[in-house]
């Protein structure tokens, strides 16, 4: 950029020093066919050295805008790679019973909580976060079978039960409480929680899609077994208070220990005699 605003302001210049060569000539009269010849000469010249500095300049902005394309590029794919490898350990704990929170892609402070007492429950040391580490560490996933979690991201068509809880919303806590129910904001809220991951990282995994979601669209999502609002709603208020609890159930009576068959009835347990013939 610097180069092309050179090459510019060089050809500006020039252009204003002739022009004053011009003036001049036409101010104290007429020149000579000779001379008129070579300042056209070097009119010319002039135009052409400025530009090509010019198109020099706008070539070597293009190749370092081409370079740097390449290079927004790779940082893109390497980004993507480490979404992945960082919400296939996510879904690893969620389906381990140690929810990681919203699975974002990004090995963050809840993250790193679930894999400690992943490990505490396999009597494994907990991992500790370096210190002043507030960026995207990778913890040690070492003795980890994560080979299951394959695919990572899996294909999701919307249906028409997923934009059922959809509607508005008021801000204000105090009329929230007025409400029967609380509705999701928009259709994407309501696909994110049902797969247990944040909204950014949906839509960075079906870019475009998020403003116009209807019935039958195909999204990317984490591979996890969906939340079902439906389930929720069968589940009638106090219906858990009629069910036992563990420690209330009645103790199984004790059995008599079975009686020892008598060696009469059982052949192979009476006692073998054995003779030697001697001849």
């Amino acid at each position: 950029m610097a180069q092309t605003m050179r090459g510019r302001s060089l050809l500006s210049t020039i252009n204003t020093q002739l022009s004053a060569l011009r003036a001049q000539f036409t101010k104290y009269g007429r020149v000579n066919s000779r001379t008129r010849t070579t300042f056209v000469r070097i009119d010319r010249l002039f135009r052409f050295f400025a530009l090509g500095l010019l198109l020099a300049s706008l070539s070597s902005q293009a190749e370092a805008r081409k370079h740097s394309t390449k290079k927004a590029a790779h940082r893109e794919q390497q980004s993507s790679a480490q979404v992945e490898a960082a919400a296939r350990l996510q879904i690893f704990l969620d389906r381990s019973n140690f929810s990681p929170g919203k699975i974002d892609g990004h090995y963050n402070e809840f993250t790193w909580k679930a894999l400690g007492l992943c490990r505490q429950s396999r009597g494994e040391q907990p991992p500790i976060p370096p210190p002043g580490a507030k960026g995207n560490v990778a913890p040690d996933i070492n003795g980890l079978d994560l080979s299951g979690i394959e695919p990572v991201f899996t294909n999701y068509s919307v249906t028409q039960a997923d934009l059922q809880n959809v509607g508005k919303l008021p801000v204000s806590p105090k009329e929230q409480a007025k409400l029967k129910a609380l509705l999701y904001r928009n259709p994407a809220d309501a696909i994110a929680e049902k797969f247990h991951c944040d909204v950014h990282l949906l839509e960075q995994l079906n870019p475009g899609k998020m403003k116009s979601i209807k019935p039958g669209d195909q999204f990317r999502v984490p591979n996890v077994e969906p939340f079902e609002l439906g389930t929720v709603k069968e589940i009638k208020p106090g219906s858990e208070i009629n069910a036992p609890a563990a420690n209330e159930l009645p103790d199984e009576a004790d059995k008599p220990p079975a009686e020892q068959p008598e060696a009469s009835q059982n052949p192979s347990t009476a006692p073998v005699s054995t003779s030697v013939r001697i001849d």
